[in-house]
């Protein structure tokens, strides 16, 4: 029996572990992450993944997580939470669905094998059911990042396996560039399943093949532009929209330009909320180099356009 879909509509935050100066997760700070995403409107977060560090955490740490971030959310109904559940070993995979279940997300994730990969889109749909089938009753996206995982199935072909194989298939969280893949997907049986945008620098482009949502680390600070990207081009001002989009894309350079995944927990920090640094082997910010990059995101003049506390 298939499960009803509940599309997303709006930004859903990959957000960032809190940890303390020696590594720590620091679990206490999930409640107010979660105050934070709810007064800037997003509407889900999608936890444990890549921006979470979720594959530098071990299974007790991701399921404490899992339990903050469902209590963090009991009393906002707009904030749904799904989490990466892992992709390497299927029988971690599945306890961390089980708990998953049992703590109370609304839906989870999966990622393609990345150690012993997945040749053909029926060997990654056989690997996703497995896991799809201990909890039959919960929503399973797959995240979709090749990028990281090296697993480069088309979706389009994933999806046409998957159909008939995962009755709780709810969708993907498409992060790569391959439009043409994505606008199959979203096409696929009348837009069965929920695609979930996931390259923050071109959302625009995704918007105008049809997506509604998108998941992003930038979300975390800066949900305010791109919810006013998304209703410039509701509203066919498509010059506004790009604007706006040019300044997600000079705000992200900055990832780039101070190490990378790392220096979304600096742009947390620049609005108020540490989440302290990322685990190695990830680099992590110095403090000098932290006024450097304060003063470049005082130069993008966007001051306004960043979520608030």
């Amino acid at each position: 029996m298939s499960i009803t879909i509940s599309k997303f509509e709006g930004l859903v935050a990959a957000p960032f572990t809190p940890m303390d100066k020696s590594g720590e997760v620091v679990y206490e700070k999930i409640s107010g992450y979660a105050e934070l995403l709810d007064k800037n409107k997003v509407v889900g977060a999608f936890i444990n993944g890549s921006t979470g560090e979720g594959v530098a955490l071990s299974q007790k740490e991701k399921m404490k997580t899992t339990e903050a971030w469902v209590k963090a959310t009991s009393d906002k109904k707009q904030l749904k939470t799904i989490n990466l559940v892992g992709g390497t070993s299927y029988q971690e995979c599945i306890e961390n669905a089980q708990h998953s279940a049992e703590a109370g997300i609304d839906a989870i994730a999966l990622l393609a094998p990345y150690y012993f990969k997945p040749g053909a889109a029926g060997q990654l749909a056989e690997f996703c059911a497995k896991v799809a089938e201990a909890v039959p009753n919960m929503p399973v996206y797959f995240y979709h990042i090749p990028v990281l995982t090296g697993c480069n199935v088309s979706m389009f072909d994933f999806v046409q396996e998957a159909d008939s194989m995962i009755p709780n298939l709810a969708g993907i969280k498409y992060t790569h560039e391959d439009f043409m893949d994505f606008q199959s997907c979203m096409n696929f049986k009348n837009g069965k399943y929920d695609m979930l945008w996931g390259r923050d620098e071109n959302l625009l482009s995704a918007l105008v093949l049809g997506a509604r949502a998108g998941v992003g680390s930038t979300f975390n600070y800066a949900a305010p532009l791109y919810y006013q990207l998304i209703d410039a081009f509701d509203k066919g001002d498509l010059g506004k929209a790009r604007q706006l989009q040019q300044l997600s894309i000079d705000m992200i350079r900055l990832l780039g330009k101070y190490g990378g995944i790392a220096t979304g927990k600096a742009y947390m920090r620049y609005i108020g909320f540490e989440c302290g640094e990322f685990r190695l082997p990830i680099k992590n910010m110095s403090n000098e180099a932290y006024k450097a990059f304060e003063k470049d995101v005082q130069g993008l003049q966007m001051q306004e356009l960043f979520s608030t506390l």
